[in-house]
């Protein structure tokens, strides 16, 4: 049965989701997409208006503001332009939203808590990881020393992928059992925060964790040349501090929205489908 979704906010992979609906015959209406959908734009009220509403992943950029390049949207004013009734969709619901949304008399129904979506935003963003070391680097990762700080499905995929491409692979992590799989897989285990004494031989290091690991202190043992990937949403490794350094960087945050967005979309509309079923 064809349905209409509204799309509200998000980026390249909310429009690229936009046409894969589209082209499976419903109705879509749009708003916030239009850096990334040119002339498709139905309008905030018609698109909130929509039998299904799809909100972006992550659902908010800041306190209480939608994930919108359209400028400032406070959750709560949106979450008052919909209805109860409607199925209400949207990834990484923080807490302050989802009472926002029950105040509304609202279910907002996380598509991020599917293990089929994390696992393939997981192995998307592990691909994406590599891309951006690739390019900041001016040789290639094979024989390379490289670190994962954490293990969780991001690092596992992301140590995979290294490993494939020849590079010596050391990944981080807190709980023994974790560290005893990284060197089942052949790789070497070090304590996230056991790290003193023990990073001066790594050439790349990628973080994981959403928590602040390496700051000024353990920063100052890495090599002049060390290229520091951040890929959580709160930085794990003090940027400021490593470019203050001279340590090449970069916060590589919503890599799968920003380089593989058709991918993505495509898990996203995967997941909505089979909620929809359910």
């Amino acid at each position: 049965m064809k349905k209409t979704f509204g799309l509200i906010g998000g980026d390249r992979r909310q429009a690229e989701l936009a046409r894969l609906l589209a082209a499976d015959g419903h109705t879509v209406r749009t708003y916030g997409l239009d850096r990334w959908k040119p002339g498709g734009e139905t309008g905030l009220d018609r698109a909130a208006a929509a039998e299904i509403v799809i909100l972006p992943l992550p659902l908010c950029k800041g306190a209480g503001v939608l994930n919108c390049e359209e400028g400032p949207v406070p959750t709560m004013d949106l979450f008052r332009r919909l209805r109860p009734g409607q199925r209400i969709l949207a990834g990484q619901v923080k807490p302050q939203q989802r009472r926002e949304a029950e105040d509304c008399g609202l279910i907002l129904e996380d598509y991020f808590l599917r293990e089929e979506l994390t696992v393939a935003n997981a192995a998307a963003t592990a691909e994406a990881a590599v891309q951006v070391a690739m390019e900041g680097l001016d040789r290639t990762l094979m024989g390379m020393d490289c670190l994962v700080l954490g293990f969780g499905r991001i690092g596992k995929l992301l140590c995979d992928r290294l490993h494939g491409l020849g590079a010596k692979v050391t990944a981080t992590a807190r709980r023994p059992a974790d560290m005893a799989w990284i060197r089942a897989y052949g790789w070497q285990a070090l304590d996230t925060y056991g790290l003193d004494g023990k990073l001066s031989g790594f050439e790349v290091i990628f973080n994981t964790i959403p928590s602040l690991i390496l700051e000024e202190p353990l920063l100052r043992q890495l090599p002049p040349k060390c290229l520091c990937v951040d890929l959580a949403s709160v930085q794990g490794i003090d940027l400021a501090e490593a470019e203050r350094l001279g340590l090449p960087n970069v916060w590589a945050r919503s890599l799968p929205g920003r380089l593989v967005p058709c991918t993505a979309a495509a898990v996203i509309r995967d997941a909505v489908y089979y909620i929809l079923m359910e």
